[in-house]
């Protein structure tokens, strides 16, 4: 295992990883890939093996203190071949001495407890065509928050993640249009009394779209910025919310619009479980990224 050379990689050569994301089922977004890599363009790392691409992680630092880790798959072809391992290990040293998190899947969860990440919850994703003879709860402020001050978003998502990271939140939230139209990635915000009660993302995805984050300070802000997402996107389009299983309003308000539980992570922390604010999240951003 000599020969496997683990480094940084660009922006395009990380293209690969989202197609075998994709094949994973992981069902990644258009544009994911230009706003993750940003976000520190050192933490993509990927394992080659006679100038071909056999593995890959995400290992993405935030503020000084904390990082998030992803994007951790080995090519069919080389499973089983012990890269896994190295490509995992050169992942954790990037991040050494900081606070990690992931959401891992099912069939890793008893690996990752092995390397020293504690389980902090269960999050479902939660897929189907959203039903449109449900009436949304009314809300009389909601607005594109290419309207409002970017500084109230960036502000008001500070607690529901341990450290700071409004570079990706700024660039997450963005409208994105890849030279077509709609835009592949569009916000809403809501407001009551002129103050910013929640706000939510919904973004094209390989199929259908995926709405996240979505914060809010009650159910029925909840509900409304969900309501208001899915009216966004062509009626008969699939959407997908990925939901903490401790928010039982948020979990009760993907079924009641028809969506099921297909998929489920654990969010797990490597050193200080921080406080997920799980009664104000009704859709996480990422898997990938937190």
């Amino acid at each position: 295992m000599t020969d496997l050379q683990i480094r940084p990689a660009s922006e395009n050569e990380f293209a690969a990883v989202i197609n075998w994301a994709a094949d994973e089922g992981w069902n990644p977004g258009l544009d994911d890939l230009g706003v993750f890599h940003q976000t520190d363009p050192d933490g993509f790392l990927m394992g080659w093996k006679n100038d071909k691409p056999v593995s890959c992680i995400s290992v993405v630092r935030y503020g000084k203190t904390h990082g998030f880790l992803g994007f951790y798959i080995v090519h069919p072809d080389w499973r089983g071949s012990g890269f896994g391992i190295s490509t995992w290990n050169a992942g954790m040293a990037h991040l050494k001495g900081r606070i990690v998190g992931l959401d891992g899947v099912v069939e890793q969860q008893q690996n990752y407890a092995r390397s020293g990440f504690q389980f902090a919850g269960t999050n479902i994703r939660f897929t189907g065509v959203p039903e449109r003879n449900v009436p949304s709860l009314e809300h009389s402020d909601i607005r594109p928050v290419e309207h409002i001050d970017k500084f109230d978003i960036l502000n008001y998502q500070k607690p529901f993640f341990p450290a700071e990271r409004d570079d990706f939140i700024a660039r997450w939230v963005r409208p994105s249009t890849l030279g077509a139209l709609p835009p592949s990635r569009q916000s809403l915000a809501a407001f009551e009394d002129g103050k910013l009660t929640g706000f939510g993302t919904i973004r094209t995805c390989r199929n259908g779209y995926k709405i996240g984050p979505l914060f809010a300070d009650d159910d029925r802000t909840g509900a409304a910025l969900f309501r208001s997402l899915c009216m966004i996107v062509p009626q008969d389009a699939e959407v997908s919310l990925d939901v903490p299983e401790g928010n039982q309003a948020a979990m009760d308000l993907a079924r009641s619009a028809g969506l099921q539980p297909v998929f489920q992570t654990a969010r797990m922390w490597k050193g200080d479980k921080p406080d997920p604010q799980t009664r104000r999240t009704f859709g996480l951003a990422s898997f990938e990224l937190g």
